[in-house]
C-alpha cells in the first residue's frame, strides 16, 4: 500500500492515548481514502462553526435535558440531519464529510457528528457501541441519559434499547448494563471502519476494501481476522509476495487457527504464482 500523507497522519493520530485522539479529524482521515483531495482543515472549520452556533442555543446552568433538546432542535430540525433509512448501506453514509454535506448518515457517523459539535458547544457527550446500532450518552443528574441520533436525537431507556436489539438480532440479544459503557474514540474509528469493510467486501471491491483494511490494522495491530483478510485481498489483487507475508503473519498470530491448514495451502499457491511471475 502507498503511504500517503493521510494514511501517515491516521497512524500518528492512531498511536497516541486514545484521550489525545480527535474522532472528528481521525474520521475526515478515513474518508481520505475515497477523497484523495479532501479538505480535512475544512470540514473541521465547519464542525467548529456548529458547535458556535450550538453553544449559542444552550443555557449556561440549565438542566442537561433541557439542553439536549435544544441542541436536538439545533441539529436535527435547523441543520436537518436525519437517519438515512433508504440507502442505508450507502458507503457515503460513513464517511463524514458526505454525512456533513448531504446531512444523513447512519448511527454511528451521525452520533459522531452529535459527539463533536456538542463537545464544541461545551456539552460532554459520549458514543455508546450497541450491538448493531450505535447512540451516544450524556451524563444528567439521575445518571446516564441516552440519545438516539439516527432518530432525531430521541431519548432511550433501556427498555427502548433493547426493542432496537430486537429489532437488529430477532430477540436472540439480551441488554446487557456493559453495553451501555462508554466507547473509546478509537473503538469508534476502527467501528466506523468496520463499516466500510463489510460494504466493500459485500460488493466485491477489493481495492477499496483493502485500503479500509490496512487502515484498520492501523489502529487494531493485534487483530488476527484483519491481519488474514488484509492478505487474501492482496492475493485477489495478485500482490502475491504481501498475501504470502500477512497470511503467515496470521498464523503465528493465531496459531490454532482452524482455517491453518487451507491458508496453508494458499499459501504454497500464491508462492508458485508469485514464481512465475519472476
Amino acid at each position: 500500500m502507498a503511504e500517503s500523507r493521510s494514511r501517515s497522519l491516521f497512524s500518528d493520530m492512531v498511536g497516541r492515548p486514545d484521550d489525545a485522539v480527535d474522532l472528528a479529524q481521525g474520521a475526515l482521515l478515513i474518508a481520505c481514502e475515497e477523497y484523495a483531495d479532501l479538505d480535512v482543515a475544512g470540514y473541521l472549520r465547519r464542525l467548529d462553526e456548529m458547535g458556535t452556533a450550538a453553544r449559542e442555543r444552550l443555557t449556561e446552568g440549565a438542566p442537561v435535558e433541557e439542553n439536549i433538546s435544544a441542541l436536538n432542535k439545533y441539529l436535527f430540525r435547523e441543520q436537518g440531519f436525519r437517519g438515512n433509512t433508504r440507502e442505508y448501506h450507502d458507503p457515503r453514509n460513513s464517511y463524514l464529510n458526505e454525512v456533513l454535506d448531504r446531512r444523513t448518515g447512519i448511527p454511528i457517523s451521525l452520533s459522531a457528528v452529535y459527539m463533536e459539535v456538542a463537545r464544541r458547544a461545551g456539552l460532554h457527550v459520549e458514543g455508546v457501541g450497541l450491538p448493531g446500532h450505535f447512540i451516544v450518552k450524556v451524563e444528567g443528574l439521575g445518571g446516564g441519559i441516552l440519545i438516539d441520533p439516527f432518530h432525531q436525537g430521541v431519548i432511550l431507556s433501556p427498555d427502548d434499547c433493547q426493542k432496537r436489539l430486537d429489532r437488529v438480532y430477532g430477540g436472540r440479544v439480551r441488554m446487557e448494563s456493559a453495553m451501555l459503557a462508554a466507547c473509546e474514540r478509537k473503538q469508534i474509528l476502527a467501528r466506523m471502519l468496520r463499516n466500510l469493510k463489510a460494504i466493500y467486501l459485500k460488493a466485491e471491491d477489493s481495492a477499496r476494501a483493502l485500503g479500509i483494511v490496512d487502515l484498520l490494522l492501523r489502529v487494531t495491530p493485534e487483530s488476527g481476522e484483519d491481519l488474514r483478510d488484509r492478505g487474501l485481498l492482496y492475493a485477489a489483487l495478485d500482490c502475491y509476495h504481501l498475501a504470502v507475508q500477512d497470511l503467515e503473519a496470521y498464523l503465528t498470530l493465531v496459531p490454532g487457527s482452524p482455517e491453518a491448514s487451507e491458508i496453508l495451502d494458499r499459501i504454497v499457491e500464491m508462492r508458485q504464482k508469485a514464481a512465475r511471475l519472476n
